[in-house]
């Protein structure tokens, strides 16, 4: 059977010699000259069609003849050799032989590399450098490779060439990767972090460019990758606390390092550490930012200097050009202000987060349990119970314009309608369902009764 695929083939190889050998004289011997043009030509024609049918065991020896012989005659023979030793290694038993095959893959990439000006020169569609790369990392991580260091260097560099570029699987393994050098080493955290702060941004912004269809591909890979740094144990605040603490107070002239401890302990949550305080403090210094302004005002906030930290949280409103940062700048000023009890203060910058973006639904629920924790306005019981249809009416505004807060709008609604006026309460002052009613005191707002 073997002996008639091999005839076909050379018969009809030879229609072709005469033009391969024409462009191996014209452009640097592809193929080769005269009868070695004809045996890779044969052996090029006899591999291509057992990967066609997926006999790779005899694929290997014509291939590997090409592969030798014409490293450049064509860009098939890098493609179709890494699928016939992804065979073999898939397949061999014996170790050795294993390692040999992987150490022939691992070439292939790197012989690819070597040729890749001459092989662009002869497709349509050239490659880079890091999309081979990325291929080559993925093969040594999935094929065998057992140096965990060297697979991560070879996906740091496909990503620091290919950026958002670089194909979803290259994102995720390298995070991957990553973590698992965090677990061998406690000293590799810091950079950890950093590459998880990479990664991301560059897995946004394949995302934001990203067609219809890979959209969701996208999607799953940022998530994934946040998944890894979750889980990783390195995403603690005391962990961050542990890496920066030390270095805040040496790098306090470095506006990129102290810019960096701030991005990541606010994604974080951490803004009650001292290398956050710290770090915004000599920021703020350097080059005041809404982020530095925030953590200063955060820092004063924690030594209980009212003060200074609503003037620190104003700078930091301020100096954001986004507004819907902004927006939420002013919400977490009201958070603060009504944990000092100051309601009227806080209810304004609740109204100023909402005139930033009308599509903010925590103000509004914010407002309804300030109203709720301070319903006495008339010496009338069943008017200061009217309060609570205005913290109703906060709570269905909150979730009209803003459907991720409907949990808890409906949560505060059920309790607050337990605490509205009875009928009969309202009967005496001579008012009913329908009725208009203004709630007075630092409130004076109208509502309904119902």
């Amino acid at each position: 059977m073997k002996m008639k695929i091999f005839t076909a083939l050379f018969i009809l190889s030879l229609g072709a010699t005469s033009a391969f050998a024409q462009t191996g004289a014209s452009d640097g011997s592809r193929f080769g000259h005269g009868e070695d043009s004809l045996r890779c030509l044969q052996n090029i024609s006899i591999y291509t069609e057992y990967v066609k049918t997926e006999n790779y065991k005899d694929a290997y020896t014509p291939w590997k003849t090409v592969f030798t012989e014409a490293p450049w005659a064509q860009v098939a023979t890098y493609t179709n050799g890494a699928k016939i030793l992804r065979w073999f290694i898939a397949n061999e038993k014996e170790a050795a032989k294993q390692k040999t095959y992987f150490d022939e893959l691992m070439n292939v990439y790197d012989q690819r590399i070597k040729y890749l000006d001459k092989l662009n020169s002869i497709i349509k569609n050239p490659q880079t450098k890091g999309e081979i790369l990325g291929m080559k990392a993925h093969d040594y991580y999935t094929m065998g490779g057992t140096d965990v260091k060297t697979a991560y260097n070879m996906y740091k560099q496909c990503l620091d060439l290919e950026k958002s570029k670089a194909e979803y699987f290259v994102m995720t393994e390298f995070i991957d990767i990553s973590s698992q050098l965090v677990k061998a080493d406690p000293n590799h955290k810091e950079q950890f972090i950093q590459d998880y702060l990479l990664d991301s941004s560059l897995a946004d912004e394949a995302y934001n460019n990203a067609k219809p269809a890979k959209k969701e591909q996208m999607k799953q890979t940022k998530e994934n990758i946040d998944a890894y740094f979750i889980n990783s144990g390195v995403a603690t605040c005391d962990n961050l606390q542990s890496i920066y603490g030390p270095k805040v107070e040496a790098n306090k002239t470095n506006l990129e390092y102290l810019k960096q401890v701030i991005s990541v302990m606010q994604m974080l949550g951490c803004t009650e550490q001292d290398a956050y305080f710290e770090a915004s403090e000599a920021a703020h210094a350097i080059q005041p930012t809404s982020a530095t302004a925030l953590g200063c005002g955060y820092m004063y906030y924690q030594k209980d200097d009212l003060n200074k930290c609503i003037d620190y949280f104003d700078q930091a409103i301020d100096l954001e050009s986004d507004n819907a940062k902004k927006a939420d700048i002013s919400y977490k000023t009201a958070v603060i202000l009504l944990s000092k009890n100051q309601l009227s203060r806080a209810k304004s910058y609740c109204q100023k987060a909402i005139s930033l973006n009308s599509n903010y639904g925590k103000p509004y629920l914010l407002i309804a349990q300030m109203y709720a924790q301070s319903p006495r306005w008339s010496d009338e019981g069943a008017l200061n119970m009217c309060t609570y249809f205005v913290c109703i009416d906060k709570c269905q505004r909150a979730k009209s314009v803003d459907p991720s807060c409907t949990e808890e709008a409906n949560k505060l609604i059920s309790t607050y309608s337990r605490h509205t006026p009875k009928d009969e309460d309202l009967f005496f002052l001579g008012m009913k369902k329908g009725d208009s009613v203004t709630v007075g005191g630092w409130i004076g707002e109208t509502t309904t009764i119902r």
